[in-house]
């Protein structure tokens, strides 16, 4: 891949076709897969991207390559590959949640190592953070993600990880949960929903405690814990707690893809902010930790009322931030 000096990003993860149920009981394919949402959701909001996986020749890897690349995203593997395109089947509940199914042997977006992950950001020249998360944090994975992830830190490149847990397609829950524990070890900046705590097992009666408990056994400096409705928070390793959330209500078609928009204004703020790895062991001031949520908020507000993941331009994030109220409560500087 020749050198491209503007990265910002690499991404490394599923890119796949959701197969959303509609009312009527067909099927809507949609481009999504968590990482690849977010990669558009990064690109879309004018951060120079690099998806790291292969993509599919198949119509469907095509399209899914078309749509990146329109967005502005750099291919790291530009020429197609043999292997088909993953699936997941998509149903929607009546509050718009989603509940998946995966089909994931033998597709493209898994034909790859850590060796080709670790030389396409060795020759990023200036890339300066890292993404991953969900399917990726599958164990099955573990020799593609993990010596990739510690290459990463190792480079000094910022690491931030999704867990964006998937039990309902590992056949070995405790496994999958240990093993996603292990991955978040490589993580300086760890993103998890208040699902992904219960799921996870930790100790605490409460997100909040359960998520303390995650960030304090781990080495990340920052832990952003997203709490559907009720908004987002930041914890800090120096201490600190943030909370927001919008004041407008909002209608939800889906929330398909609201978690990844919802990284994805947070990393474009850590950029603008120009944060460095370990920026949350020491003081965070409440105007950075609120750029950080209000970008991220309102991100994940504009991606939930639109039906699939459609992720916001920069410019629309801006405007939400203009017209919307944002609560906000934290800690002051120790």
């Amino acid at each position: 891949m020749p050198q491209i000096s503007t990265l910002q990003v690499a991404t490394a993860g599923e890119a796949l076709i959701d197969l959303i149920a509609g009312p009527d009981g067909r099927f809507e394919p949609c481009l999504g897969g968590a990482v690849y949402n977010l990669t558009r959701a990064l690109a879309r909001q004018s951060i120079d991207a690099l998806y790291l996986n292969p993509l599919s020749k198949d119509r469907f890897g095509r399209q899914l390559a078309a749509a990146m690349v329109q967005d502005g995203v750099h291919l790291a593997v530009p020429e197609p590959v043999q292997q088909v395109t993953s699936l997941a089947v998509v149903a929607v509940d009546a509050t718009g949640h989603p509940d998946y199914a995966f089909y994931r042997q033998g597709v493209a977006d898994r034909a790859t190592s850590a060796e080709a992950l670790t030389r396409a950001c060795r020759d990023a020249e200036g890339l300066q953070l890292v993404c991953t998360g969900a399917l990726a944090l599958s164990p099955d994975d573990a020799d593609t993600y993990l010596p990739w992830l510690a290459a990463q830190r190792q480079a000094g490149r910022t690491v931030v990880i999704d867990a964006n847990l998937r039990p309902s397609v590992m056949p070995n829950l405790d496994l999958y949960r240990r093993h996603v524990l292990a991955a978040l070890q490589f993580a300086d900046v760890i993103k998890v929903s208040d699902e992904d705590l219960a799921c996870l097992d930790l100790p605490g009666d409460t997100a909040l405690a359960q998520a303390q408990h995650l960030l304090q056994g781990s080495r990340a400096s920052v832990l952003a814990l997203t709490l559907g409705s009720q908004g987002a928070m930041l914890l800090t390793r120096h201490g600190q707690t943030f909370h927001a959330h919008e004041l407008e209500p909002i209608t939800v078609v889906d929330t398909v893809g609201a978690g990844d928009c919802f990284l994805a204004g947070l990393v474009v703020a850590m950029l603008q902010h120009r944060l460095p790895a370990d920026w949350g062991t020491a003081p965070v001031s409440t105007d950075v930790a609120r750029d950080l949520l209000s970008s991220a908020i309102a991100s994940a507000s504009l991606c939930v009322m639109e039906r699939g993941c459609v992720p916001p331009t920069r410019s629309d994030v801006m405007d939400r931030l203009e017209t919307v109220a944002m609560a906000f409560a934290g800690s002051k500087p120790g």
